[in-house]
């Protein structure tokens, strides 16, 4: 399995994981999804609109690499946002459908990808204005584990709210292999 075919795998628990969580959420009123519960991003609206800002900042300065541009485009047309604990969405619906759509053109960029791509050395500047140059390929294992890593703490926060999401583990998307 290659590389690009590893990111496609975490592309589709992406999509799948983000899903769950908020269908989960979706049980919650707006006031339990929007209260203080001391996590990194306050509250369970707080830290979905953190992953989603993330991703937007991530996929803006992916769609610089030059054989992302077409798959990224209405992504890079996004109004940038200001900070990671921007409040894209205060509606939960809305903030479902916008995440639903962007999970659908993660999937189409890391699609469109090939191995050769994620050599690229991906030149940016992060939130702070601070210059990088990173391999893409680590770029985007980075993106991914963002999601993991902010995810984890919705799922606990859910847990604490009474709300269970189910299984959660990568590896029900791992596929089964046969012994040749």
């Amino acid at each position: 399995m290659s590389l690009k075919d590893h990111f496609a795998m975490l592309a589709s628990y992406n999509q799948w994981m983000n899903s769950k969580v908020y269908e989960a959420a979706g049980h919650l009123s707006a006031a339990d999804l929007a209260k203080d519960r001391g996590a990194f991003f306050g509250s369970i609206l707080g830290t979905l609109n953190h992953i989603l800002v993330g991703d937007t900042i991530w996929l803006k300065r992916f769609a610089t690499h030059p054989s992302c541009a077409a798959s990224l485009r209405e992504v890079a047309d996004l109004p940038k946002p200001t900070r990671l604990d921007q409040i894209a969405f205060e509606d939960f619906g809305r903030l479902f459908e916008h995440r639903s759509w962007l999970d659908q053109r993660i999937i189409d960029w890391v699609t469109e990808l090939s191995d050769g791509d994620l050599d690229f050395v991906l030149s940016y500047r992060n939130s702070k204005g601070i210059p990088a140059n990173k391999r893409y390929s680590s770029l985007v294992l980075h993106f991914f584990n963002h999601h993991t890593h902010h995810r984890g703490q919705v799922s606990t926060l859910l847990s604490q709210a009474g709300v269970d999401i189910g299984v959660t583990d990568l590896l029900v998307h791992i596929p089964e292999e046969t012994h040749v």
